[in-house]
């Protein structure tokens, strides 16, 4: 009797304990940020792509410029959004045509004016004689409709239409100005200290010229108006968005128009490695114990180094590796002084002034803890060039 109400007391006792467990858990539901998925990391202008479908835009993209040029020029909007540096006179002479037949040809620039070359390097907008300067330098051209002023200039660009009665508010980089030097621009939009988008007519058609385009990034497009200043650039047009305005190479071009050839290429390799691969002759005997361990190597090599200037070596390496970079973005780099060198790095990269001359200062007899941080310094004004 004892022990069944002792079971009994048991069963209660674990009801209510449920009871209240019950009672205790409340369901929620819970946000895992992963990060952008790959197709975004791949293509940092997909969610503009999207944007233009869902507004029904026709809109596609296109990795190089092979043939883009024969496509319909009216109704048709060519978005040079990528790197051009390989593009050639002859293709930017047919991009040019192509705008003229009646398309919209956007782009953004990507040098500096040279005032001593009197070209920049960048052949569309010297072909359009646009000219491109950092703000600081911009006394050197006049802004559309605005003077220079020596306050602190607002960070967002406005751009006012006629029938508008408030500007559309864009965050384009404020350190880049564009002029147009044969005053042929109908619009245009402006910050405070600069002038960031122009727009003229060309032939039958349009030519678009920005500083940056990386307002219609994925983590950008949303924010002020940049969303709107796509629809209102790309109106009543067919949209084609080029990342990467190179023309394709070789290895590209056997791909695409020969893989059956490249398949038996690889095949034929594959069985002549495995063929010549096969053992002649009698096995070679072990290697003796006597071998130095890797560790020694590793040890050995870098003693070697540090007796032989390796820090400098180093230093210098990293440091040419960055005067390169910088003089292919601004042609004439490599003919100023130092000082201005180190300030034009500070505009080009974003960097702090102080981290270029910690970076660029000449190699010394540095404790470990300064070179580190000197090569730490150089790798990232090197990244963000």
């Amino acid at each position: 009797m004892k022990r069944r109400l002792l079971i009994l007391l048991g069963v209660a006792l674990a009801l209510l304990a449920g009871a209240d467990l019950l009672t205790a858990l409340q369901p929620y539901d819970e946000v895992v940020d992963r990060g952008p998925a790959s197709q975004a990391r791949a293509n940092p202008f997909l969610a503009a792509e999207h944007f233009l479908a869902d507004i029904g835009r026709p809109v596609s993209h296109s990795e190089h410029l092979a043939e883009l040029d024969q496509a319909p020029a009216k109704g048709h909007s060519l978005l040079l959004l990528g790197d051009r540096g390989q593009l050639t006179p002859r293709q930017t002479q047919r991009l040019l045509d192509w705008a003229a037949r009646g398309g919209h040809l956007l782009f953004v620039a990507e040098r500096l004016w040279n005032e001593a070359d009197g070209k920049s390097g960048d052949l569309l907008a010297d072909r359009l004689n646009l000219q491109q300067y950092t703000s600081e330098n911009r006394d050197t051209a006049n802004a559309q409709g605005e003077s220079t002023s020596d306050e602190q200039q607002p960070q967002l660009t406005r751009l006012y239409l006629d029938n508008e009665a408030s500007p559309a508010f864009l965050a384009f980089d404020t350190g880049f100005h564009l002029y147009d030097a044969d005053k042929r621009a109908h619009a245009w939009a402006n910050s405070a200290g600069a002038t960031h988008m122009l727009q003229l007519r060309h032939g039958e058609g349009l030519v678009t010229a920005l500083t940056d385009a990386w307002i219609w990034h994925n983590d950008r497009i949303g924010e002020y108006d940049h969303a709107w200043l796509l629809w209102y650039l790309t109106q009543d047009s067919q949209v084609t968005l080029v990342y990467r305005a190179d023309h394709p190479g070789l290895p590209s071009l056997l791909l695409r128009h020969f893989p059956e050839m490249l398949t038996a290429l690889v095949l034929l390799v594959l069985l002549s490695a495995w063929h010549f691969g096969q053992r002649h002759g009698p096995l070679r005997a072990p290697a003796g114990s006597a071998r130095r361990r890797l560790q020694e190597h590793l040890l050995a090599s870098a003693e070697f180094i540090q007796r032989h200037g390796g820090r400098a070596v180093l230093l210098q390496r990293l440091q040419q590796d960055i005067l390169q970079r910088a003089g292919r973005r601004h042609a004439g780099f490599d003919q100023l002084p130092a000082a201005q060198q180190h300030e034009l790095l500070g505009t080009l990269s974003g960097l702090p002034a102080g981290t270029i001359e910690q970076a660029m200062r000449p190699a010394a007899d540095a404790s470990a803890i300064d070179f580190t941080r000197q090569v730490a310094d150089l790798q990232a004004l090197r990244n963000a060039l």
